[in-house]
Formats: structure tokens, C-alpha cells, sequence
């Protein structure tokens, strides 16, 4: 379908597509089934300027928007979602500095994550804080010109890889979470340590850790905007980002859709091409409208952020949750196309099975999203 993409983003999704094409899908089953993170494509993605292309100009990037992001996320997610992730995951960690870093932070960072030199990693989920996100217990206390951070976050993607991390902790623990704050991390830092590297069902390629502060030493000017904001950032980020995993998802169904298609049309059973049956002709109609239902809904929210919307909370949470349930259902009917091969390992359908689950999962579970949905259409309705 045509989006009216311009033509810059035309050739940002067809630049992300060739190296989708003739750099990530060689080695995608490589980097699954080694679990290691593929530095050698962030390289090529760093070469290529994509990490810059959601970064304003001033600061080193493109000047474009989360709509660019998502172009790229889904292009790079088609061949393999466990190595778009820790493109993905650099942006996550980033949107809290674009959003409300000081101009200061903004120049000390930016440009090298434009560039990407450096990755970085949002750190918010923690062992009792999942979907209760305001339920973490990680602190930061104020002493002189600096802040003293204790805790532990868990299930952090590019921890370890990356050298930012944007982290919410507690200034004020008697506040609860409006006594969180957002500070900016750098690897390195004193008292700063990772755990091991998570085994997961899939995006294997993606490296999630848990990072462990123990009087951890951060500078006071990397306090983002002000005390008390930590869990306003957070919830503006993930508004922010949320169409990424959207994007993510819209990525691994048409990724698994291509494959199916390809088999139905040269898998021969009962002499004729399984495509000839309707059975699966409606499975691959079906398959292909909730592509592309998840792709407009996904599109259509990047834009409205990008044009400057001041609440987004429900239509980002609608495009994360339709498509992420699309991606699941795409994915496990391509399996099914592809009968007993599609359960083996020597075949790409399955792996686009495993990594299809997570986006149902983390940036908030899709139960999450529906409750977000519901609590804002409430309130619109109160309005009127």
C-alpha cells in the first residue's frame, strides 16, 4: 500500500531493506542459535546513519522522527528481530534524553548514539516491578555533587553492549512513584556491574542482563529535567516507543508471511502447489490484512507523534497491542503452512514463532495495553 512516505523515507526503508536483505538474513540463524550480539551490523548500521535518523540535526542526527525509526525497525525485524533489537533498544534508551535531557545532556550524548559509537539501554523493570512499573525500589540519594544509586534492574535489553543508560530510580522513597527520578548512566561508572546474559525462547541475538547498582556513582548533572520526574519520563517514553515495538512486530509477521507465501506457491502435495487450496488461500488472505492492518495502525501512530500530539497514551498503546497480537498469529500460521518443517530449526518459520511472543510482553504486557486503552477512552468520554 502506499503510505505517502517522502522521499527521504522512501530511501530509508529501502537502505534498511538492502542491508536487511544482503547482511542480516545470511546470518540470522548464526546469531540465534549463538546467542551472540551482532556487532559487526550495528557497524553497518552505524556506517549507514541510521541511528541518527530520529536525532535532530543539532545534535548530530538526520532530523527525522519516530516514524523513521519504525521504517528502519521493521526492515531490519523482517530478517531478524533479535539483531533490529539492539537498534530498537538504543532508541528506547535514548527518547528519555530527546524528550527532556537538558540542552547540555543532549550535546554530551546525542551524537555519538547518532553515530553509534554508542548504544544505549533503558533501565525501568526491576525483579517486583514489571507490569507495576511503579513499584521499584531501585534509590538514588543525593550526596554533594553527585547521586548514590542502590538496586537492581532486570531484563534490560543491550545491557552490557551499550555505554548510556537511561534509569529510573527513587529520590524520594516516601513519595512512592512520584518520588522516581531519571538519571543518564554511563558504562563504567563506579559501583556499576552486569549480571549474567539471560537465556531466552527467542530474540536471541538481542543481550538482556540485569544491571546492579551498589553505591553506584552518578554526576548530579545527569539528573534528567528535575527530581520527582523519573516516572513521567518513563511513561512518555514508552508512549514514544511503543509504535517501535509496533514497527518490530508489523517487521516478524511480514517476515514469516514472505516465507509462507514462497512455500505454498512451491510446496507440491497431492500433485498441485498447496497455494491451489483455498484452506490455504484464506489463511494466507487472512494473514496478509492483519499485515497490513498492523502496518496502517503503526504508521498512522508514529505520524501522530511525530506531528507533535500531546497525549498519545491510547493510540500508542493500540498500535504495540494490535500488532504484536498480528505478529503472533501471522507467525504461528506460517508454521502451520508449513506443516512438520516449519516445527524444525533447519526452517525460519519457527524462530519467527519465538520472537514473535515477546512483543507481546515487554514495553508492557498487551494486558497492560488494553487496560491503558480502556482508562483513556474512559476519560475522553468524560470529556465530551
Amino acid at each position: 500500500m502506499d503510505y505517502l512516505l517522502t522521499e527521504q523515507q522512501v530511501m530509508i526503508r529501502d537502505l534498511a531493506k538492502k542491508i536487511a536483505d544482503e547482511k542480516i538474513k545470511p546470518v540470522a540463524a548464526h546469531y540465534d542459535e549463538t546467542e551472540e550480539f551482532a556487532w559487526p551490523i550495528m557497524k553497518i548500521l552505524a556506517d549507514s546513519d541510521l541511528f541518527g535518523i530520529y536525532i535532530p540535526e543539532q545534535y548530530g542526527g538526520l532530523g527525522g522522527g519516530v516514524m523513521d525509526m519504525c521504517l528502519v525497525t521493521e526492515e531490519l525485524s523482517r530478517a531478524c528481530a533479535g539483531i533490529a533489537l539492539g537498534y530498537g533498544g538504543t532508541g528506547l534508551g535514548t527518547f528519555p534524553i530527546l524528550l527532556y535531557g537538558s540542552d547540555e545532556q543532549k550535546k554530551k550524548f546525542l551524537p555519538d548514539i547518532a553515530q553509534g559509537k554508542r548504544l544505549a539501554a533503558f533501565c525501568i523493570t526491576e525483579a517486583g516491578a514489571g507490569s507495576d512499573a511503579g513499584s521499584i525500589k531501585t534509590t538514588a540519594r543525593k550526596e554533594g555533587d553527585r547521586y548514590i544509586l542502590n538496586g537492581t534492574k532486570q531484563w534490560i535489553t543491550n545491557a552490557g553492549e551499550a555505554e548510556v543508560y537511561t534509569v529510573i530510580a527513587l529520590t524520594d522513597k516516601a513519595r512512592g512513584a512520584r518520588g522516581a527520578s531519571a538519571f543518564i548512566v554511563e558504562k563504567g561508572a563506579k559501583g556499576m556491574d552486569f549480571g549474567k546474559k539471560e537465556k531466552k525462547l527467542g530474540i536471541r541475538a538481542s543481550a538482556t542482563r540485569e544491571v546492579i547498582f551498589t553505591d553506584c556513582e552518578v554526576p548530579a548533572g545527569n539528573l534528567i529535567s528535575k527530581e520527582g520526574m523519573g516516572f513521567i519520563i518513563a511513561m512518555k517514553t514508552l508512549d514514544s516507543a511503543r509504535p517501535g515495538v509496533g514497527a518490530q512486530a508489523v517487521g516478524i509477521a511480514q517476515g514469516a508471511l514472505d516465507y509462507a507465501v514462497e512455500y505454498a506457491r512451491t510446496r507440491v502435495q497431492f500433485d498441485q502447489p498447496i497455494s491451489n487450496f483455498q484452506g490455504i488461500q484464506h489463511m494466507l488472505a487472512d494473514m496478509g490484512t492483519q499485515v497490513e492492518a498492523a502496518r496502517a495502525l503503526v504508521y498512522a501512530t508514529a505520524r501522530m507523534i511525530d506531528s507533535g500530539a500531546k497525549s498519545v497514551a491510547k493510540e500508542s498503546a493500540m498500535s504495540k497491542l494490535f500488532a504484536s497480537d498480528a505478529a503472533m498469529k501471522v507467525a504461528t500460521d506460517a508454521v502451520q503452512i508449513f506443516g512438520g518443517y516449519g516445527y524444525m530449526r533447519e526452517y525460519p518459520v519457527e524462530k519467527y514463532l519465538r520472537d514473535a511472543k515477546i512483543t507481546q510482553i515487554y514495553e508492557g504486557t498487551n494486558q497492560i495495553q488494553r487496560n491503558i486503552i480502556a482508562a483513556n477512552m474512559i476519560k475522553e468520554s468524560l470529556k465530551k
